[in-house]
């Protein structure tokens, strides 16, 4: 599926690191909190409760789309916009992390964006 689900090298991920309860941070805006997240080699991602900003669901991230992590102040920054987080693939639920068809529309989405 491509480096869109594996961390790029500049992000600062280091391997089995747990960026749980980190704050996501998108250049326009904090998006929310990483509630899980999947390590699995080439299928790497984040799943961000956005608590109240987009009524409460969860989005997934694909771990290309992170471009730094700060392991001290606990954030993890993003690449895309809220707006355009907002617009990808809705996450329904954990069972669509299992989904080839979804996970292939979300890595399709994130590449169309410049990943």
């Amino acid at each position: 599926m491509g480096t869109v689900w594996t961390f790029g090298q500049a992000s600062g991920y280091t391997p089995r690191q747990s960026l749980v309860g980190f704050t996501v941070e998108a250049a326009d805006g904090v998006i929310g909190h990483v509630d899980r997240q999947q390590d699995q080699t080439g299928m790497q991602h984040l799943v961000v409760d956005t608590g109240v900003w987009v009524f409460g669901r969860s989005v997934l991230i694909p771990a290309g789309a992170v471009t730094a992590i700060d392991a001290e102040a606990q954030t993890v920054q993003v690449a895309p916009s809220r707006e355009q987080i907002k617009a990808a693939p809705r996450f329904a639920t954990d069972s669509d992390t299992a989904d080839h068809d979804y996970l292939s529309a979300v890595g399709e989405y994130y590449l169309s964006l410049g990943l």
